[in-house]
């Protein structure tokens, strides 16, 4: 009589577990999940060896069954499989059995994939990075049609994080090592199209470049999602797999070869889009002219894009949101402030079609949601078309997720300066009494910082994480190699590995920064820092951060100017009108470049502006020492409008000091 170990028992198992493995596949890509489930369960009852193997393909045909939304579930499934948990009875080893021959890896690679990919599509891109390490560690080891979609998974993640520099050279490690991509067409050589453009140039931190690629990355996003169901099928029939490995690996392929443009895109380098009608490669090509700075071709292209869809009927809600919000980037790049706006409120309209319950949404729905950075945009849009509460409101969506965002923080209290000032402008219409008094800091209410409403108070909350982010960020920023040095290290790139690389990614959702923009940014933070405080009564911070301005470096002739303002005004109001004569001497304006002042969006427009602002300070300071004469005599050369009102009530107060002393002697 045969035993459970004869070959002849042992081989007659194998093919009814083998016919029910091909059965449950079919019924599985023909969508029968409760027919699979069924067959699933029939191979768990004959004792099938590959236990992990068919619990993980029951929760991911459980996924299907309901509709792929029940993501939260089949995460919790994933997380059991990969922690080793096992059901009970079954060994505490995980055993491979003849299904993994082909599949690429055992339930627990497909497991962590898995997980990964619906991390990736809840925007937890961090935590999907760290699911995805171990296998991206070994990658070479993998099958590789597993490889390629590990591959495409990292690669996508780490665009999405805007690791630029890194994605690039792990770009080069999946075509010179693994050979999974093969290299992008590029133009001759004597064809100049690399554009000279600054990297570093943002649409006022508009997110412009990862938001004008959403639509690629989103085009390109939609191959988890299957991928989820073909490495889960993958690990069920050995032979079947043939034809479906071999469908999977070119989908990835295609996806891979989509990501390896738009990686190149985004870090500038020269490669020609061959346009083949789709969408992914008309976006690819907008990209490319928006990073081009030919923003009208750019801007044809999406509505080309566009009119194409919906003559074919493709149109969704993900494509329209990503036009709208990509034609709301390339009018907020061209000053067209108002349209911009009118863009990204579409693209938010859209947006919402998307977002209305999420909890309830398939994973490919929540991973094209864009709220946060289509509201970043609009806050943008909304500071620069003066409509401070609106840019407040907006801001305060996108700082929940990009917390260590400094450009954001700053954003915040822009809006809330920007409100004060409209508010103080209104007060200003009264009469100008008691111009001496109002010298003195006005008393504001009490007031918790904390509170998110747009006050001065909670725009010192805001600077101070701004500077203790942007300090933080200075501290660790990361110097790219010259050309030259570039070259010697290539001969060295078998030794260095991909994941060295750095990027100075520290305003998520926008683009990497430059040493010239983060120094441009801690400048703009120090001098708004100092105003903020002057208008609070804290006289020291405010000297504080203007003595730290002054001494930034690639400081513009701007903040330089209004950093020798506020350190002047500092001391007046410390009683040290002595020290403040030294930052109010106007002989420092005459050094002052005319064009840096009259770019600015603010009521300095000239370097006369400048001249009298400054006389006019230095006048109050002289006359809070009792220097009468060379305060009139200084008064006596304003002829600004800016300052011409205000002089003249100053002049009149000397005066009268002047003619009371004239009494008394």
């Amino acid at each position: 009589m045969d035993t459970a170990d004869s070959p002849t028992k042992t081989q007659t198992s194998d093919d009814e577990n083998y016919n029910l493995l091909c059965q449950a596949h079919e019924q599985f890509n023909n969508r029968e999940y409760d027919r699979c489930l069924e067959l699933l369960q029939q191979l768990e009852t004959k004792g099938e060896s590959s236990g992990l193997i068919l619990r993980h393909n029951r929760a991911v045909v459980k996924y299907y069954k309901g509709g792929c939304k029940q993501h939260q579930q089949l995460l919790q499934e994933l997380e059991q499989l990969s922690d080793g948990k096992t059901a009970p009875g079954a060994s505490g080893v995980p055993v491979v059995g003849l299904s993994l021959k082909h599949a690429g890896g055992s339930a627990i690679t497909v497991a962590r994939y898995n997980k990964a990919v619906i991390y990736y599509h809840r925007h937890m891109y961090g935590t999907a990075l760290e699911r995805l390490a171990p296998l991206v560690s070994r990658l070479e080891a993998l099958e590789k049609h597993m490889a390629a979609l590990v591959a495409t998974l990292q690669l996508q993640l780490l665009l999405a994080t805007n690791q630029l520099n890194r994605a690039e050279a792990f770009l080069d490690y999946l075509q010179y090592k693994l050979n999974l991509v093969a290299s992008a067409p590029s133009p001759n050589n004597s064809t100049n199209t690399n554009p000279n453009t600054n990297p570093d140039e943002a649409a006022s931190g508009a997110t412009a470049a990862a938001a004008a690629a959403v639509a690629a990355a989103a085009a390109a996003a939609a191959a988890a999602t299957s991928t989820l169901a073909a490495a889960a099928t993958s690990t069920t029939t050995p032979s079947v797999l043939d034809a479906t490995v071999a469908r999977v690996a070119g989908e990835s392929g295609g996806h891979l070869q989509l990501l390896q443009l738009l990686t190149l895109v985004l870090n500038r380098k020269p490669v020609v889009i061959i346009e083949d009608g789709t969408p992914q490669s008309a976006e690819l090509r907008a990209l490319q002219y928006y990073i081009m700075k030919d923003f009208q071709m750019a801007a044809k292209q999406l509505m080309r894009i566009n009119s194409d869809c919906t003559q074919a009927g493709t149109v969704t809600p993900q494509l329209s949101t990503c036009i709208a919000n990509n034609m709301g980037v390339i009018h907020l790049r061209v000053r067209h402030y108002a349209i911009a706006a009118k863009f990204f409120q579409n693209a938010l309209r859209f947006d919402q079609q998307l977002a209305d319950n999420l909890r309830q949404s398939s994973l490919q729905t929540m991973s094209s949601a864009r709220s946060c950075e289509i509201m970043y945009n609009l806050g943008i849009a909304m500071l620069h078309l003066r409509r401070p509460k609106e840019a407040f409101q907006c801001f305060l969506v996108p700082i929940k997720q990009y917390h260590s965002n400094p450009r954001l923080w700053f954003r915040m209290a822009e809006s809330c300066i920007m409100e004060h000032e409209t508010k103080l402008r209104g007060e200003e219409r009264q009469s100008l009494e008691g111009v001496m008094n109002s010298s003195v800091s006005k008393p504001y209410a009490a007031q918790s910082s904390a509170v998110p409403e747009p006050t001065l108070e909670f725009a010192a909350l805001c600077l101070r994480s701004a500077l203790t982010l942007a300090l933080q960020y200075r501290a660790s920023f990361h110097m790219a190699a010259s050309p030259e040095e570039a070259l010697e290290q290539k001969d060295a790139a078998a030794q260095q590995l991909w994941s060295q690389q750095q990027d100075n990614n520290f305003c998520n959702p926008s683009k990497p920064v430059s040493l010239e923009s983060l120094e441009n940014m801690l400048a703009a933070i120090y001098a708004a820092h100092s105003f903020v405080s002057l208008r609070l009564g804290d006289h020291v911070t405010a000297l504080e951060m203007a003595r730290h301005l002054l001494q930034s470096e690639r400081l513009s002739d701007a903040h330089k100017l209004l950093g020798h303002m506020y350190a002047g005004e500092a001391l007046i109001m410390m009683d040290k009108a002595t020290e403040a004569r030294e930052y109010l001497e106007p002989t420092f304006v005459s050094t002052l470049n005319a064009l840096d002042l009259e770019t600015r969006d603010w009521q300095l427009k000239s370097l006369d502006a400048a001249q009298n602002v400054v006389r006019y300070n230095l006048a109050v300071a002289l006359a809070l020492q009792n220097d009468f004469q060379a305060a009139k005599n200084l008064l006596a050369t304003l002829s600004h409008p800016i300052v011409s009102s205000k002089a003249l009530i100053l002049h009149r107060y000397v005066e009268l000091k002047m003619s009371a002393a004239s009494a008394l002697n």
